[in-house]
């Protein structure tokens, strides 16, 4: 999941890149809403967490500017401002929800998930496909109920693939989901992590659609 986390505060804004990186998200980290508005114009992002007291002009500028322009991409507000009254402006303007700081960071990833979840209209919190399931809270995988030891990138490019079964992601696709701005990608790091799910799960759980990108096949 590639995620852009706008906050100027350089102590939270590690902390919270370093933790969603661990747990496989891509965090692009920028700094004011501008930057913040840039870059949603130029990548694809499934969540965008924002701080209110932003330089300039502030996060409520930005998420209404989104909203005018019927972009929907969930928004996680996390600020200081623990007000009722601010919270109910926020969630007004177009929030999905609103995280007061300081917060710890196993919340935060509880209400990523709970927000991701509503967004695809999906209230179960695990992922079943075939004999697959997948629980992105615990980074836990069954196999026909048997466990199966995935790596953070692993775990991250199958729930991609698991979130839209039947559906290729193409390898610029899958890229987008596990790095972020930044961090080092191999030439061939997709097919790398590719041949280990297969080696894992067997060969005939991830498709190789040629010339277009890989799936998971739905479920008969």
């Amino acid at each position: 999941m590639r995620v852009l986390l706008v906050e100027d505060d350089p102590m939270i804004g590690r902390s919270v890149q370093q933790g969603l990186r661990q747990d496989g998200c891509a965090v692009d980290w920028v700094r004011d809403a501008r930057a913040g508005e840039l870059a949603l114009a130029t990548a694809p992002y499934e969540l965008l967490l924002l701080d209110l007291g932003l330089p300039g002009a502030s996060g409520l500028d930005l998420l209404a500017s989104l909203r005018r322009a019927a972009n929907a991409i969930p928004v996680l507000v996390i600020t200081a401002r623990d007000s009722v009254a601010d919270r109910i402006r926020g969630l007004d303007t177009g929030a999905d929800d609103y995280l007061v700081k300081p917060f710890d960071l196993d919340e935060l990833s509880a209400r990523i998930r709970a927000v991701l979840r509503r967004h695809a209209g999906r209230a179960a919190p695990l992922l079943v496909v075939g004999d697959l399931q997948l629980n992105p809270a615990t980074h836990e995988l069954t196999q026909n109920g048997q466990p199966v030891l995935l790596s953070a990138r692993e775990f991250a490019l199958l729930q991609a693939l698991l979130e839209r079964p039947g559906t290729p992601l193409s390898r610029a696709d899958l890229e987008e989901r596990l790095y972020g701005w930044g961090e080092e990608i191999g030439s061939n790091a997709v097919e790398v992590h590719i041949h280990s799910l297969r080696r894992k799960l067997g060969a005939e759980r991830i498709r190789n659609i040629r010339g277009v990108g890989y799936l998971v096949p739905p479920a008969p």
